[in-house]
């Protein structure tokens, strides 16, 4: 992680959020490399985010270590806003970045109290929060009614980062609700399909198009 000064398009992305803090010198810029963890769950956090760029995913885990991913955020977005409104510094969840991944550091208990007792940054977080309880429920939707290879493929598309999905993928079929051998036969049948490649570093995609197809409910998003 990297840590330095806020530029002006930082600046503009703090009073986008309606946030006037006292010292905006406190604020900083903070950039991830992909792979790194943004926030681990269960750990003290030091700062709200608010998302410039990139992709993260956001993952709960267990206690053998396995990681269920809830669900990515892409370029927008606040991380830290469940537990600001649930009065703790502790984060929820975990967040790893799948891509280079950068955010304005607000720091958290210096500001939590001022940023509560603003009106409008909290509509804001209303709203954030909001699309987050739709997106759960639109998780749990895909993970009853659509088929394993929907789910699947819907996943790579997801995850992968410059047409590689690289994956754990015994936490790949937990997320995806399918036992680890049916997740391996699908991989085959989607290499075999001419769909994916597999390559030492994970799986290549291959015919993008026909992957959208075969993540139908995914298709206009990704087209």
């Amino acid at each position: 992680m990297q840590k330095g000064p806020l530029e002006i398009r930082h600046l503009k992305k703090i009073k986008d959020y309606d946030i006037y803090v006292g010292n905006m010198e406190a604020c900083v810029c903070l950039r991830y490399k992909a792979g790194e963890t943004i926030l681990r769950e269960g750990m003290p956090m030091e700062y709200l985010l608010l998302i410039i760029s990139g992709k993260a995913k956001v993952c709960s885990s267990t206690k053998e270590g396995k990681d269920l991913v809830l669900c990515y955020y892409v370029s927008d977005g606040i991380l830290g806003d469940i537990e600001m409104m649930m009065d703790t510094f502790v984060a929820v969840s975990s967040v790893v970045a799948i891509t280079d991944f950068e955010c304005v550091g607000v720091p958290y208990k210096k500001y939590a109290s001022e940023l509560k007792q603003n009106l409008a940054f909290l509509n804001r977080v209303g709203k954030e929060l909001s699309f987050k309880l739709l997106q759960s429920s639109q998780n749990c939707v895909f993970t009853t009614l659509y088929s394993g290879e929907e789910r699947l493929c819907a996943y790579i598309l997801q995850t992968s980062y410059d047409d590689i999905f690289c994956e754990t993928l015994t936490d790949v079929s937990c997320t995806i609700g399918t036992s680890y051998r049916h997740l391996l036969r699908m991989l085959k049948q989607l290499c075999s399909d001419g769909v994916l490649i597999k390559k030492e570093n994970g799986y290549y995609i291959a015919d993008r198009r026909e992957l959208i197809a075969r993540a139908q409910y995914l298709a206009d998003e990704y087209k």
